[in-house]
């Protein structure tokens, strides 16, 4: 055991918890003013519901025992067995520090997905949504490409440092397939949807920002030399990027804007979590610059030829976004910087690598799509998965949860 270690997973499992509150302040000040309450809720009932499945048979289903590479058994039942001990994951924190830190990840993945349906989903429906969802598509993928024995990480040799796999591909997958499914919103395509409270989401991708440098540095699982690789390459991708969206904001609109400047971060935040411990500085900085543009271009030319209603954005941001990164991983992973790689990526001759990644992105897109898919379809089974027309009309804030964000706004909405 090192004492140093600890200290450092324990400050991180709270940078990690604390990114869930910045997420719904994120999406909150994104939302309309009506639905405000509804879209940060969505993101804050998940720290009870997550943290309790988690506790009960998450971590046994994602870390305890294998079956067949694609889930673990239940003999971690209620974390029976997960104390004090060194784990089979670090030898230098305890088994339970490990489980503790992972479930901040179980965490914020599904929250990630409710920016996709914001505005429209019944919230008793995405209660049960969100639990399913985690049994059948988050500790799959979780077992998969970080367990021992897990299918795409130990057999396939694919890698993933932070999640881009496991939790920015499958979330923001499964908020598509999710969004598809509900339908638009009401007058999609004849309403101007504005950002009601900007200020809000300075604030939440403030925090998401600092919590990230917990998301990926603590992912070496020890204060070592790789932590601070991922904290440097975390933050310079996450610069480039803001930099990037700005410099497109400029050729565009011939301004700056505020909530391009934030989402941009979070792009490169997003794109550098799969690299964060594989690829050296300078890879970082080509991963940020380019998100930004691919990105963009989903979010503002696909997403309109398509038509379908991702309502803040957390495919075009969390799904193309992983998908980038976890491609660029391929490309720009050298060995020496984390022999967890079997092989370098592509740019340095090798292209074993590239097509585990590849494989690997495509296998977490059919998971979580097939997965949303029948989570959806069990939901709808007993519970309406869209609230009315009328509840949609007076606001998610009032019909769901009888409150108000500004009781004292007459105003239009």
């Amino acid at each position: 055991m090192n004492s140093g270690d600890i200290a450092f997973i324990l400050i991180c499992s709270a940078l990690v918890f604390f990114m869930t509150p910045g997420l719904a302040f994120f999406y909150g000040g994104l939302e309309r003013r009506k639905n405000v309450l509804n879209t940060m809720m969505s993101s804050l009932f998940i720290m009870g519901l997550a943290s309790a499945l988690w506790v009960l048979i998450g971590y046994s289903l994602s870390f305890g025992g294998n079956i067949s590479g694609i889930i673990g058994n239940l003999k971690l039942f209620g974390l029976n067995g997960v104390g004090a001990e060194a784990g089979p994951y670090s030898e230098t924190i305890p088994h339970l520090a490990f489980a503790m830190f992972q479930m901040m990840f179980a965490i914020i993945t599904p929250a990630i997905i409710t920016g996709s349906v914001a505005g429209r989903m019944n919230f008793k429906a995405l209660f049960i949504f969100i639990a399913l969802w985690s049994i059948i598509v988050y500790y799959p993928m979780a077992h998969m490409v970080w367990g021992t024995d897990g299918l795409l990480g130990a057999v396939l040799g694919s890698v993933d440092f932070a999640g881009g796999t496991v939790v920015h591909i499958s979330s923001g997958v499964s908020g598509l397939v999710l969004s598809i499914i509900l339908g638009s919103r009401q007058g999609y395509k004849q309403v101007s949807y504005r950002t009601h409270n900007i200020p809000f989401i300075i604030l939440g991708g403030a925090i998401l920002w600092f919590g990230w440098f917990g998301f990926n540095a603590g992912s070496a699982l020890a204060a070592n030399g790789l932590a601070v690789q991922a904290f440097m390459t975390t933050n310079t991708s996450a610069a480039f990027a803001m930099l990037s969206w700005m410099a497109i904001d400029f050729m565009k609109e011939g301004k700056p804007t505020v909530v391009g400047a934030v989402t941009g971060a979070v792009l490169g935040l997003v794109a550098i979590t799969p690299a964060a411990g594989f690829v050296p500085i300078w890879a970082a900085i080509i991963i940020g610059i380019t998100v930004s543009p691919i990105c963009y271009f989903a979010m503002s030319v696909v997403k309109k030829r398509f038509g379908y209603d991702d309502a803040l954005d957390a495919f075009g941001c969390h799904g193309i976004g992983g998908m980038w990164g976890a491609l660029m991983t391929g490309v720009f992973t050298q060995t020496s910087i984390n022999s967890v790689a079997r092989w370098d990526g592509l740019i340095f001759g090798d292209y074993r690598l590239f097509l585990a990644q590849v494989a690997s992105i495509l296998i977490t897109v059919v998971v979580a799509a097939v997965g949303t898919a029948v989570c959806a379809f069990l939901v709808k089974l007993f519970i309406p998965l869209r609230v009315t027309t009328e509840e949609e009309k007076i606001g998610l804030d009032l019909s769901q949860h009888g409150e108000n964000a500004y009781p004292a706004f007459n105003g239009l909405d």
